[in-house]
Formats: structure tokens, C-alpha cells, sequence
């Protein structure tokens, strides 16, 4: 088997996009909202001070996150 590196997490991302994805498809939650949430995590790994020993990896989090605001892969942008 092939070693691939936090299928995890990839797997994770991948689900919540497409759950972000259809709650706005279905109207249940607005862009705003999403976009909101987003934020809202992003700004959790961004402020997190790092005490875990994991700073670079909550600063890449939040990285993350802001690319894909960003790009608007989480919401159809109309």
C-alpha cells in the first residue's frame, strides 16, 4: 500500500467543502454563513499561541483555510 501523507485530513477537507457545498446549494445556509465559519476556524488556528508544540502547524491551518476563502472553494460564489 501506498504511503500517502494525512489522507486524513485530505479526506476531512474534502467532505466538509462538499457539506459547505450543499447546505448552500439547498439554501439551508447563505454564503454569508459559510463564509462566517470558515472565519471562524481560521481564526482559531491563527490565534492559537502554539503551547501544543504545533505553532507551524495551526499557522498552516489558517493558511489554508484563507486560500481557500480566498478562492471560493467552499462556496459558489453568484
Amino acid at each position: 500500500m501506498i504511503h500517502v501523507p494525512d489522507v486524513n485530513g485530505s479526506a476531512a477537507l474534502a467532505i466538509c467543502e462538499s457539506l459547505l457545498l450543499s447546505l448552500n446549494d439547498r439554501n439551508i445556509l447563505p454564503e454569508r454563513e459559510i463564509v462566517g465559519i470558515l472565519k471562524d476556524a481560521a481564526t482559531a488556528h491563527a490565534d492559537d499561541p502554539g503551547t501544543d508544540g504545533l505553532a507551524d502547524h495551526h499557522r498552516a491551518v489558517a493558511a489554508l483555510i484563507n486560500a481557500i476563502l480566498s478562492g471560493g472553494n467552499s462556496v459558489r460564489r453568484r
